[in-house]
């Protein structure tokens, strides 16, 4: 597969969301967000644009029951659309990490195109947060979100925070974290696939 390949569509309907998706691996980090939760579409528009994916994201969903539906459908899709984008993997770089730092808040990604979906979590926020934005964005529902997205891309995943007091700027580092590690992890820099094993 080329790099002017790496790309994917995708649709998913349930009797609680409708989530639409295209992704661009090799792009130019131009989004296009709308999920109803503006402080998520910010989200979302921070890890297209740091990874340098061109994302257009359209997700309709029961919010007025729980914001989680939405959350986890558009994790579900995202994920789904990067693992059809890569294919079988051949030549990308596999592993990349990085500390991201945004004013206080500092936290720690890491990232391997593993085959094998596992997220280990380590961003921890009262239950009694406030959420953000308007409808409010449970900060717990990122975990949600990077869970389902793991799961559909089959990534292993590792964030941990180390330093923050702002919800906002540790969230916001975590998404831009991952999206640095992905634009890494995809980069092409050989033409084999990169494993012992002969696939990913």
């Amino acid at each position: 597969m080329s790099t002017a390949d790496r790309r994917a569509a995708k649709d998913r309907t349930t009797k609680e969301t409708t989530v639409q998706a295209t992704l661009v691996v090799d792009g130019s980090g131009r989004t296009d967000v709308s999920t109803g939760l503006p402080f998520f579409d910010h989200m979302v528009e921070q890890l297209g644009r740091h990874a340098s994916f061109d994302v257009t994201l359209r997700a309709e969903g029961d919010l007025q029951v729980d914001a989680h539906h939405t959350v986890e459908d558009v994790g579900i899709v995202l994920g789904g659309c990067l693992a059809e984008a890569l294919g079988d993997k051949v030549g990308v770089r596999r592993f990349a990490s990085l500390l991201l730092p945004l004013d206080e808040a500092l936290v720690e990604v890491a990232i391997d195109l593993s085959g094998r979906p596992f997220l280990a979590y380590g961003l921890e926020f009262a239950p009694d947060t406030p959420g953000l934005g308007n409808p409010p964005f449970n900060p717990q529902l990122a975990e949600e979100f990077w869970r389902a997205f793991v799961t559909a891309a089959g990534v292993t995943l590792h964030i941990r925070g180390l330093e923050g007091k702002n919800t906002h700027h540790v969230l916001e580092a975590s998404f831009k974290g991952v999206a640095r590690c992905l634009r890494d992890a995809v980069r092409i820099e050989g033409g084999q696939i990169p494993s012992t094993k002969g696939s990913l």
